[in-house]
This record gives C-alpha cells, sequence and structure tokens, in this order.
C-alpha cells in the first residue's frame, strides 16, 4: 500500500493519461511501456489498481537531453523520469523543465536514492518517487495517486524523509513555535508508528485491533492535526517535536 494515500481512494481519470518515459535502459523502458498499455481492466484484475481509461505512451527518452527536448515538445500529462541517466541526470533534466512544473507530474524511478538526493527531488517540483525494485502494483498506486493531485513515496523512503524534517528542525535558526498535537494516548501509539513506517495492517497488527479501527483512528488524527495525509501527518509529528513512545511499553 502507499504510504501516501488517504483514507478515500483517489478517483480514476476519465481519458487516458498521457506519458513520457525517461530512462537510459532500452529493456526497461520496454517493459514500462508494456505495462503502461496493458488494458484498464488488466491492470484492475492483475494488480488490483483502478486506472480509469488507462494510458497513452507518447514519447521515450533514452538521456537527459532527449527527455528535455520530447517534453517540451509533447508536453504529457505525466513523466516517468530515471534518476541516473548519464551525462544529464534526471533532476539536472527537470530543473531545464521547470516551466511544465505545473501542467505535468513528475514520478522519479530509481535504482536508489540518497537522502540529499530525495530531498533535491520534492524541492525541484517531483510528485512521486518509486524505487526500480518495488512491485508493480505500487507504481500503478503511485500514478494514481499523483495524477489525483497527491505526492507518492515508497514505504522505505519515508523514514528518510522524516528524518530529513527531523535534522532540518533542529538547525540554528530553525527553533520556530511548534505546532502541538492534542492526540489522544492510543492516538499517538498509532502515530508512531505510521512515523516508523507501518502500514495499516502492521499497525493493526501490533496494536491488536482491526484495519477498520486504524482508519477510524487516523481519520480522526488528519482531523485533528489538518493533514490530507499519512505523509502530511508524520511531517506534522516531526516538526511539533513528537518522539514516538516506548512502544513495548505503550503496546503491552
Amino acid at each position: 500500500m502507499s504510504t501516501l494515500n488517504t483514507q478515500n481512494p483517489p478517483r480514476p481519470f476519465s481519458r487516458p493519461v498521457t506519458v513520457v518515459l525517461a530512462d537510459d535502459e532500452g529493456m526497461f523502458r520496454s517493459s514500462l511501456r508494456h505495462l503502461l498499455m496493458a488494458p484498464p481492466q488488466v491492470i484492475k484484475d492483475v494488480y488490483g489498481v483502478q486506472v480509469g481509461a488507462g494510458f497513452q505512451v507518447v514519447g521515450e527518452a533514452a538521456t537527459g537531453e532527449e527527455t528535455i527536448s520530447i517534453v517540451k515538445s509533447v508536453k504529457p500529462d505525466l513523466l516517468l523520469l530515471d534518476l541516473s541517466m548519464p551525462r544529464l541526470t534526471g533532476l539536472e533534466a527537470l530543473c531545464q523543465l521547470d516551466e511544465l512544473r505545473d501542467s505535468m507530474r513528475t514520478i522519479l524511478l530509481a535504482g536508489a536514492v540518497d537522502r540529499p538526493r530525495l530531498l533535491t527531488a520534492l524541492q525541484l517540483g517531483v510528485h512521486g518517487l518509486v524505487l526500480k525494485d518495488s512491485p508493480t502494483e505500487l507504481l500503478f498506486e503511485a500514478v494514481v495517486a499523483v495524477m489525483a493531485g497527491r505526492h507518492w513515496l515508497g514505504q522505505a523512503l519515508v523514514a528518510d524523509l522524516v528524518e530529513l524534517v527531523r535534522s532540518k528542525s533542529q538547525t540554528p535558526g530553525g527553533a520556530a513555535a511548534k505546532p502541538q498535537l492534542c492526540l489522544t494516548p492510543r492516538e499517538r501509539d498509532v502515530l508512531g508508528l505510521v512515523v516508523a513506517g507501518m502500514t495499516n495492517r502492521e499497525i493493526a497488527t501490533r496494536c491488536s485491533v482491526s484495519e477498520e479501527t486504524i482508519k477510524h483512528h487516523l481519520t480522526r488524527m488528519f482531523d485533528k492535526v489538518g493533514a490530507s495525509n499519512r505523509l502530511e501527518l508524520a511531517m506534522k509529528a516531526t516538526q511539533s517535536g513528537f518522539a514516538a513512545p516506548d512502544l513495548a511499553d505503550s503496546l503491552r
């Protein structure tokens, strides 16, 4: 499950999403193209993700320079962009596409990403980041979430982003008044597990309750702190100085 989804799934798009694929590995691009061009019903049946009218691949690029040229020419709805292309990297190419930031969504594809590049990607307007070894259904979940106006990160990257926010809040001059989280003890327990990167199912198992109960807790927490998804909730918790309780004690 995406770590950034809200409790209500995004509505599927009503027309095919136009996509440019940018990756220096031809075989990987070919695999992506075949996945995206599958009929929407097949995607739903095989991967369990509703993609509405599906996708239309309108361009492919093997280098950063080609990416810039093709994207400016066809102006796609979505750019699937390799982080580590030769000569001109994905992030360097994205810098030169700044004028399309408002009209195009970008999902970065990476074998791995360190914290500095993760932060740079978000600052450049990347809407999602999917690790290349992720299950295929996560790519489709990311696309649906991003095209619905949300941001999406794979589960493994949320902890890195939380740590980035925490470290920035601890730098000199960053001691602005911290918002207070008015949560119940159980909600704070759940929040600690969200910050740790656990899914609803994992949290439910840890707390010995149903997933529906966890979803109810999260909905109340979203309303209380003004968050629209799990990532915003984790960010607000970190910015408030929240420290996860000793889970062994709090969940005994």
